[in-house]
């Protein structure tokens, strides 16, 4: 690290720390957050003539408080004349963000669409942002001090991005992340490598669960599992020796498998259900291979899918990719996949749903014989099952967020976000995010550029080619309100 002053029309900015081992566009996204010039405008002289992007430091030769300076302009609100129509390049910039109708971007700091990408797809979770929020900004517990920052950065990210309509450098977020993960930090000729962004996303939640845990006993401990944890029970047998056995675990994807015989979601998540395993067998005294077959025992609020599309080829030493093509729904319907138990507790909520969308549709609503006393009796289901039949529901309450004392789940999902992938490699290419707001407009998070795109477009990702493609996808439940 050297630090060094800065000049920059009558300004001066003293102490200015540069990472010599990140380029010095990097250097350039600092003072972009300090003058509010974008680093395409920066000009700064050095030795030689105006500082490159992509130049190395040790031939630039800065030294240790070194006197820079920068020559370039910063981005102006238009000022609006005294009485007239107010312009949104008028409006404080929160206000700005609200009708834009979309937060910022990310800057590309190196090869980090993957770590912007996962970001725009979670920030895009507002019971995930209030549960950040109210996360205390001193450690508490037995959190170890890395965990502790990274939750704090990404609270400081996301505030950024709801504050922000020009392109946000997440700096400080990605220097924790790989304090946290080094190997988010590997180097390749001195620059930062791509990296797996279903990776990223696996390890921030991990972080996030361990540090998002709520003390009081009215709400769910657990607020990561509460949101995106998926409840699995299995069946393992081994049909050479007959033994058989369950087991149950928490997961935060679904995987969807994909081989020849795969063209939709849905059937590549049957296969993600079932898989082979080689394990000691007592009764035979040795190694059997055991089929396990699983099935979904509590839903979350948010479901997230991942496309096994990588794996290791041998012959390069590489990630290799699937290009296949695997069509997803905009609607996904989960009651199939569900255990007997899971489906009995969502029958009610979802023929209501069914009912109140019949009664939109402008059809009647099924009525039985005895209306009203069996209304009551369903209402009663709904409102006031016991406690087994809430486990579903008990599960996806988050702090801060929505919780299942207002709503009931269905298995019914709609989809809010998709992680892409374009290129042949899971370590090479370009990843982008593609989230839906609040309004219902889709955006394209291309690092700073985001894009408005049509909802028709956003199932067109789904493989084939060279194009982007859903790496992960993730859907919110349609709940059904008490």
């Amino acid at each position: 690290m050297l630090t060094v002053s800065v000049k920059w029309l009558k300004e001066v900015f003293p102490k200015v720390e540069i990472d010599t081992s990140q380029p010095p566009y990097v250097f350039k996204c600092q003072l972009y957050d300090l003058t509010g010039v974008p680093p395409e405008r920066q000009k700064i002289m050095v030795k030689g003539g105006l500082l490159k992007d992509d130049a190395d430091w040790a031939t630039v030769g800065v030294k240790e408080g070194q006197k820079m300076m920068m020559m370039g302009t910063a981005d102006e609100i238009v000022k609006a004349p005294e009485k007239g129509p107010i312009f949104m390049e008028d409006l404080p910039e929160e206000e700005q963000v609200v009708a834009l109708g979309h937060t910022a971007g990310l800057f590309n700091l190196g090869n980090t669409c993957y770590m912007n990408s996962t970001v725009q797809c979670l920030h895009s979770v507002p019971e995930l942002k209030s549960a950040l929020s109210n996360y205390p900004s001193q450690k508490s517990g037995d959190l170890d001090q890395t965990s502790h920052m990274l939750t704090a950065a990404t609270r400081e990210l996301f505030n950024e991005l709801d504050k922000s309509v020009k392109p946000v450098a997440p700096m400080q977020f990605w220097m924790v992340l790989r304090k946290k993960y080094p190997q988010f930090g590997q180097l390749h000729n001195g620059v930062y490598m791509q990296q797996d962004a279903e990776e990223c996303w696996t390890q921030l939640l991990y972080t996030l669960s361990q540090s998002l845990r709520s003390p009081s006993p009215s709400q769910n401990p657990d607020t990561i599992k509460g949101l995106f944890g998926i409840e699995l029970v299995s069946r393992v047998h081994c049909q050479e020796s007959g033994e058989e056995s369950s087991e149950t675990e928490s997961v935060y994807s679904l995987k969807c498998h994909i081989s020849q015989e795969v063209n939709h979601l849905h059937e590549g998540l049957k296969h993600g259900l079932k898989s082979e395993l080689e394990k000691a067998s007592p009764s035979l005294g040795r190694s059997a291979i055991y089929l396990k077959e699983s099935c979904i025992n509590a839903l979350p609020r948010y479901l997230t899918v991942q496309f096994v599309r990588f794996f290791w080829k041998r012959e390069s030493n590489q990630k290799a990719k699937i290009l296949r093509k695997v069509d997803y729904p905009l609607q996904l319907d989960v009651y199939d996949f569900c255990s007997d138990d899971l489906r009995k507790n969502l029958e009610a909520p979802r023929q209501i749903l069914r009912d109140e969308e019949g009664k939109k549709a402008g059809l009647k609503a099924k009525v039985k014989s005895s209306s009203s006393k069996d209304n009551d009796a369903k209402m009663t289901d709904v409102e006031g099952p016991s406690n087994e039949s809430l486990k579903s529901s008990n599960s996806t309450s988050g702090e801060g967020g929505s919780s299942d004392k207002e709503s009931h789940l269905t298995g019914i999902y709609d989809l809010v976000a998709v992680l892409t992938h374009k290129g042949r490699s899971a370590d090479s290419g370009h990843y982008v995010a593609w989230v839906k707001q609040e309004s219902g407009k889709w955006i394209e998070y291309d690092d700073d550029n985001p894009i408005p795109q049509r909802e028709e477009d956003i199932t067109k990702l789904s493989g084939g080619g060279d194009w982007h493609m859903a790496y992960i996808c993730m859907y919110k439940a349609r709940a059904f309100p008490v």
